[in-house]
C-alpha cells in the first residue's frame, strides 16, 4: 500500500482539473452537450395549432375551452445521470510507457466529468474488481467530481482480479433511471457479454478500452519474467523469438477484434484508448460521431 500526504493528493488532482478543464472548456463544451440525447419530454407550453402539427399533440381541454385547437409543445429534458464504471483491478495497474492505465483512466474520466458538471448532469462513480470496491450514488457538481478524481487515483483496491460480469450486473440492479454509463477497462476478462448486454439495453453503453502497447505487442527486449497482475502467476519467456513475438501479436488481434464486434452486437459505442494515443482526439472523434448520429 502506499501513502500519499494530503497536500501532495491535492496537488495532483488540481492539476488534473486544470488541465482537464481547459479542455472541456476549448473543445468539448458544446460538443459533449449535443452528444447525448435527453432523458425524457417535459410540457413546455400550448400554442395554436399551426399546419403539420401532429393532431396527437392536440390538447382538447384548451381546444374546447378556446373554441380554437391548441397542441401541447414538450422539451427535451437535458439532465443526465452519467455513471462512470470503472475497473480497479490490477491489470490497470501496468504501464510501459507514458503513464499506468490507472492514470490514463483517471484523465478520460476527469475531462467527462468536468464536461457532465458543465452541462448540469449528475455524476456517479462505481468501482468494481471482482467485487464492489466503492460506490458514489449520483450527485451535482465540481465536489462530486473531484472526489471521483481521488477515488479513481488513491483507491487501494481489496482485490486484483476482474469481474465485468459483476460490474454490469451490480450497475442494472442499482441504477433504476436511465443512464450515460461510460465502462472504463482493458476488457481482459471473459463472460462479460451477457450481462453487459443486459445493461446496454436499459442504459446508453460507452465501453472506454484503455490498453498499454504490451497488452497487444511484445517488446524485443530478451528473456523477460512476466507476472500476470491478477493471478500472480509468473514465467520466463523469451522477447527476442520474432515466432513469439508474431504469434502474441495475432493471438491479441484476434481477441481485440472480437470484442470489438461483440460490443458492437450489443449496442455499445467503443472508444480505444493506447499509450501512444491522444485520448483528447478519441474523445473528439467519438463526439463528432455521435453528434452526427442525433442528426439523422
Amino acid at each position: 500500500m502506499h501513502l500519499v500526504s494530503t497536500a501532495d493528493l491535492i496537488r495532483k488532482i488540481r492539476r488534473l482539473e486544470i488541465r482537464t478543464k481547459n479542455i472541456v472548456n476549448e473543445i468539448f463544451s458544446g460538443e459533449y452537450h449535443s452528444s447525448f440525447r435527453g432523458q425524457g419530454l417535459e410540457f413546455s407550453e400550448v400554442r395554436e395549432y399551426q399546419p403539420g402539427d401532429n393532431y396527437r399533440d392536440i390538447d382538447w381541454n384548451v381546444s374546447a375551452r378556446l373554441g380554437l385547437p391548441f397542441v401541447k409543445k414538450y422539451r427535451e429534458t437535458r439532465e443526465m445521470n452519467v455513471i462512470f464504471l470503472v475497473d480497479v483491478s490490477a491489470s490497470l495497474f501496468l504501464g510501459t510507457s507514458y503513464a499506468l492505465k490507472k492514470e490514463r483512466v483517471a484523465e478520460i474520466v476527469a475531462t467527462l466529468a468536468f464536461s457532465a458538471v458543465a452541462n448540469g448532469d449528475r455524476c456517479s462513480l462505481i468501482m468494481y474488481s471482482d467485487t464492489l470496491e466503492k460506490y458514489l450514488p449520483p450527485r451535482k457538481g465540481r465536489n462530486r467530481a473531484l472526489e471521483i478524481l481521488r477515488e479513481i487515483l488513491y483507491h487501494e483496491p481489496k482485490s486484483s482480479r476482474t469481474s465485468l460480469a459483476g460490474a454490469c450486473e451490480y450497475a442494472a440492479r442499482i441504477l433504476k433511471k436511465r443512464s450515460v454509463i461510460f465502462l472504463l477497462s482493458d476488457f481482459l476478462d471473459r463472460g462479460f457479454e451477457k450481462p453487459l448486454g443486459i445493461l446496454a439495453r436499459k442504459h446508453d453503453v460507452i465501453a472506454l478500452q484503455v490498453l498499454d502497447n504490451s497488452d497487444l505487442e511484445l517488446p524485443d527486449a530478451g528473456y523477460l519474467r512476466i507476472r500476470d497482475p491478477e493471478t500472480g502467476i509468473t514465467e520466463c519467456i523469451n522477447t527476442g523469438s520474432k515466432k513469439l513475438r508474431e504469434n502474441y501479436k495475432a493471438q491479441t488481434g484476434f481477441r481485440q477484434k472480437q470484442l470489438e464486434t461483440e460490443l458492437q452486437s450489443l449496442g455499445c459505442d467503443h472508444l480505444l484508448f493506447m499509450n501512444r494515443d491522444s485520448y483528447v482526439k478519441v474523445l473528439r472523434q467519438f463526439f463528432a460521431l455521435r453528434k452526427l448520429r442525433r442528426k439523422k
